[in-house]
């Protein structure tokens, strides 16, 4: 994608949606920087990872038991604002807003710019990402300049750390090259969110200043119920809560599930994954700065932490209960994913779909 500034001439009657040529645009203009190094060094951390990104496959696949005789596509290793526009790209697939769609009079300028912005902050925090939504098998991202921040910032093995990050993320493109309806079922929820429903603002906002003073009152919540998620539940319709609902239960279940083979691998793939696990669980929990902690609740990035902790204690209790091969049966289609009430309690899951 060009880093040109798109002209955003185009006429169109869709005022609402995101410049994501905008957002690009901005976000890589607004990037910080990466850590200091050499050329040598940053060629090397490239390399490294591509290589990873391959060796990865084969212990992934034999942990999971899923990908038998799928291609192995190579990995994207990019640097911060090489991740931005790919997001940006992603985004666009995955909500359906092509280039006409976003350029009106006033078009999407104002969300890209914060879309953008956004991105920008995001891109220091991503080690990597598979995205299903570009490519004839989807695009493994790996952003070279945060990986060799974290393992710098940790004190692993180089080696080590890049080939765990690289497990993670090959478990994501296994996941959906194994499931390939996982896709589709994440625009249909998508698409669901961004409806316009028929309440008005007056309506919403009164929900919105309930739903406030309810958590004032105190009281204890599940985390996709508090902070950012639970007020953006507060001004949805029924059928938006759902479908969040369902994006919310499948990333839990896809993170955790890749948490959980992060560390299946074992030591004679990853001679430190026990090191790299504890430190990686100390950094995750480390206090940040408020304006740190503020922006992270405002993107819902403290909600995805938790993700990987409920996530993978469900993994972890299935397949210590039944085995790698009968919780492979969740991967068969929406009805097979675990709902709200069984994250928490994977016997409930077991129940109902295996009997």
């Amino acid at each position: 994608m060009s880093t040109d500034r798109p002209d955003g001439d185009k006429s169109s009657a869709f005022a609402g949606a995101v410049d994501w040529d905008l957002a690009a645009w901005t976000g890589a203009r607004l990037a910080r920087p990466g850590p200091t190094t050499s050329r040598y060094s940053a060629e090397a951390v490239v390399a490294e990872l591509a290589d990873a990104s391959i060796r990865a496959e084969g212990p992934v696949r034999e942990v999971t038991g899923l990908a038998d005789g799928l291609p192995v596509p190579e990995a994207m290793v990019v640097d911060r604002p090489g991740w931005i526009r790919a997001a940006a790209r992603s985004m666009a697939n995955l909500t359906g807003e092509d280039e006409a769609a976003a350029k009106g009079l006033l078009g999407g300028r104002p969300a890209g710019l914060q879309a953008g912005a956004m991105l920008a902050f995001l891109s220091s925090a991503i080690l990597g990402q598979y995205d299903p939504f570009t490519g004839e098998h989807g695009t493994l991202l790996l952003v070279a300049p945060n990986v060799l921040n974290v393992e710098r910032a940790l004190q692993v093995p180089s080696s080590d750390f890049r080939l765990w990050v690289c497990l993670h993320e090959v478990t994501h493109r296994v996941q959906f090259s194994s499931a390939p309806w996982i896709a589709d079922y994440m625009r249909e929820n998508v698409a669901t969110l961004g409806q316009t429903g028929e309440e008005s603002v007056t309506e919403m906002i009164g929900r919105l200043a309930a739903a406030l003073r309810g958590r004032r009152d105190g009281g204890e919540q599940a985390p996709e119920d508090s902070g950012v998620l639970g007020l953006l539940r507060a001004t949805q319709s029924e059928p938006q809560r759902a479908a969040l609902d369902r994006l919310l239960m499948l990333g839990t279940l896809l993170e955790g599930h890749a948490d959980h083979v992060m560390d299946a691998v074992g030591p004679d793939v990853v001679p430190s994954v026990a090191r790299i696990r504890q430190a990686f669980n100390q950094r995750r929990t480390r206090q940040s700065n408020p304006l740190q902690r503020l922006i992270r609740a405002l993107l819902g990035m403290d909600a995805k932490m938790a993700q990987y902790v409920r996530g993978k204690a469900f993994v972890d209790g299935v397949v210590h209960r039944v085995g790698m091969a009968e919780f492979n049966a969740i991967w068969s289609g929406p009805d097979t994913l675990p709902l709200t009430s069984e994250i928490e309690d994977h016997e409930k899951w077991i129940t109902r779909v295996l009997g």
